[in-house]
């Protein structure tokens, strides 16, 4: 009978015989790749470290004793033993279980966390809690050793040093993070003992005292010692202790008879701590190990070959722009690529094959990356800077301190922007349009299509400031594109349609809906102005004056928050314009968190279709034929 099957809390896991843990560790795999094969995931990172997630809670008392997830996209296995067991099929589903750590999921799950580099600083917080409340648990951060390369890690970890309080931390050192690990620091991570690496020292050591003339019995004593000063001397251990940690380790992440011994002497230190571990990535999936990187956050694919499941016959926006980048950095060498740990992410490993010498991998290191590409540009390089809407966030400061202050042409090519389906609250790009709007000096941009994208990505590049462009997630409409991409007007904002009934102003991927519930409308009747903005700021405000002075209503349509985002804008356009009396609605993104879900379903439920956007402009009209107030 299965042995997952008879586990629904860790208590049932401590009733597993210590050699069958690495039976139930093939089963939970297995489990792991069915889920991820059906519904896509987070495959490659959850196989890596089944045995270390077993190990934990076969050791902990948890939830009473914390465990801390940095990322936490790699505690499927946690979930599995944590209560979820039945239910792990609607993984990353609507209305299913998260692909993260969500505390409202489960008492199990203490934080929160989609960004690396959060759980030492969040663990820390745990165990100065606890010792206030002179409670005395165990608080336990896994983290990768490419967050390592996040500042906040080591900020965190040389406050923890200072603290002196209980706690573990496990560096799960796979020699990955999503894209290859770059840096000095994630190569001073790797330089770890092999097995092939460690005879080679012992045997190096050996002859070195035998050499030594007299030694007698004193020669198995002396060979330990120059071993363990050869170790001492190459392996990250000195790093950490500098941090202030007791350094154990490496061991096999895949070993329970190394793991549970010194996991369990480990956990009875006192004192922070850093237990490194070496897991491998997509252990027990083949095409997983060969491909890691694709299998970290993939698709629905064949079980049997993993290839995906349905390929797009169309391309995705990162790669037009990426693409777009590529044609223009042919002609420009000013320009300059970087990017944050997410070469494959955001498409610029295309850039980087082509253009090594001008292209740069920073880490985990958002702040870094914007403040090194103002660098740049202070010199008269064009960097542009690729990155995810929800990683933008992180280097907040930096855009609006060491970029827009000074004026810099700086690129912002912001992918992901807007709703990104399964992985849910922590990585919608919800927010970019209301965070940069207001930065003096930046442009902000967003296309209506893959055309406009090639366009927007060449406006960006011609500008002598900050600008940004920001696309979908997905595959493009499927436009012609134009055989050169060209510079737009900044500023200037696009009728497609006349209309004297409801003007219907939308930016980037909402303004093809917006479209298409203008011809639905006009079937029954109802005239409606269609704008693509193009621009977030500057708005084109003569434009806006100019529909909105034909129309009895007007309604603005984002895939953005409403709260302070496009919309607030156009309204902030209207009164300062003097146009008071327009009954006005703004459509986007609740002020609440979107939880998971297919794009098409999402948009549907924030009315961000053609036929939602359909129906508010009627309800809207309606509202304004019956005199309804504002």
């Amino acid at each position: 009978m299965s042995l997952l099957k008879k586990i629904d809390s860790p208590a049932d896991l401590k009733r597993v015989p210590v050699e069958q843990l690495s039976v139930l560790a093939e089963e939970i795999r297995e489990q792991i790749i069915s889920a991820t094969s059906a519904v896509g995931g987070h495959l490659s990172s959850n196989l890596g470290v089944v045995d270390l997630t077993l190990a934990l809670h076969y050791l902990l008392d948890t939830p009473k004793d914390k465990i801390v997830w940095d990322t936490s996209n790699q505690a499927y296995t946690h979930k599995l033993l944590t209560g979820r067991r039945e239910t792990f099929h609607t993984l990353r589903q609507h209305g299913g279980i998260s692909g993260f750590c969500k505390r409202e999921e489960s008492i199990y799950d203490t934080f929160n966390a989609g960004h690396a580099g959060t759980g030492v600083s969040a663990a820390v917080g745990m165990a100065v809690a606890r010792d206030l409340a002179e409670q005395h648990h165990k608080v336990v951060c896994i983290v990768g050793d490419g967050a390592m390369t996040s500042g906040m890690t080591l900020e965190a970890m040389q406050h923890a040093g200072s603290l002196h309080r209980n706690l573990l931390v496990i560096l799960n050192d796979n020699q990955m993070s999503i894209s290859k690990n770059v840096g000095s620091l994630s190569a001073y991570l790797n330089r770890t003992f092999t097995g092939e690496f460690m005879t080679h020292i012992k045997e190096e050591a050996k002859h070195l005292i035998q050499a030594i003339p007299g030694v007698g019995g004193q020669i198995s004593r002396m060979a330990h010692r120059a071993e363990e000063l050869a170790k001492g001397l190459i392996l990250p251990g000195v790093l950490f202790e500098e941090l202030g940690f007791q350094y154990v380790g490496p061991i096999d992440g895949h070993n329970f008879e190394q793991l549970l011994p010194t996991m369990e002497n480990v956990l009875k230190l006192h004192g922070p701590t850093l237990l490194h571990v070496i897991t491998k990535k997509g252990l027990g999936y083949e095409p997983a190990m060969k491909d890691p990187v694709w299998f970290h956050a993939c698709p629905a694919f064949v079980r049997e070959t993993g290839q995906p499941a349905a390929k797009s016959s169309k391309p995705s926006y990162t790669a037009v722009a990426i693409n777009t980048l590529c044609r223009l950095a042919r002609e420009d060498k000013r320009i300059v690529a970087i990017t944050a740990a997410m070469c494959d992410g955001t498409g610029l490993n295309a850039f980087a094959r082509e253009f090594p010498d001008r292209f740069h991998d920073v880490g985990i290191a958002e702040q870094h990356a914007l403040t090194f590409a103002a660098g740049l540009a202070t010199q008269g390089v064009r960097p542009v800077v690729a990155m995810y809407s929800t990683f933008l966030q992180r280097a907040y400061d930096q855009v609006v301190h060491d970029v827009a202050t000074q004026n810099l042409p700086v690129s912002l090519f912001i992918d992901r922007g807007g709703l990104v389906a399964e992985d849910g609250t922590t990585h919608h790009g919800a927010f970019d349009f209301a965070f940069l709007r207001h930065v003096p000096n930046m442009v902000v941009m967003a296309p209506k299509d893959e055309n406009e994208l090639q366009h927007m990505v060449k406006t960006c590049l011609n500008h002598e400031g900050p600008a940004s462009v920001r696309y979908s997630r997905g595959s493009v409409w499927g436009v012609p594109m134009d055989a050169e991409p060209k510079a737009l007007p900044i500023g200037q904002g696009e009728l497609l349609k006349e209309g004297h009934d409801v003007a219907l102003i939308a930016i980037g991927i909402t303004v093809l809906p917006a479209l298409q519930a203008a011809e639905r409308l006009a079937e029954e009747g109802i005239s409606a102005a269609v704008v693509n903005a193009r621009f977030v700021k500057p708005l084109d405000h003569a434009l806006i004056a100019r529909v909105a002075g034909r129309a009895k209503c007007l309604m603005t349509i984002e895939e953005g928050c409403r709260m302070g985002g496009f919309g607030s804008a156009v309204l902030e356009s209207l009164s300062e314009q003097g146009i008071v009396n327009l009954p006005t609605k703004v459509l986007g993104l609740p002020d609440q968190y979107v939880e998971q879900g297919p794009q098409d379903f999402l948009r549907a439920q924030h009315g961000l279709t053609a036929d939602g956007i359909y129906e508010e402009a009627k309800d809207l009209l309606t509202k304004v034929q019956v005199g309804e107030r504002f």
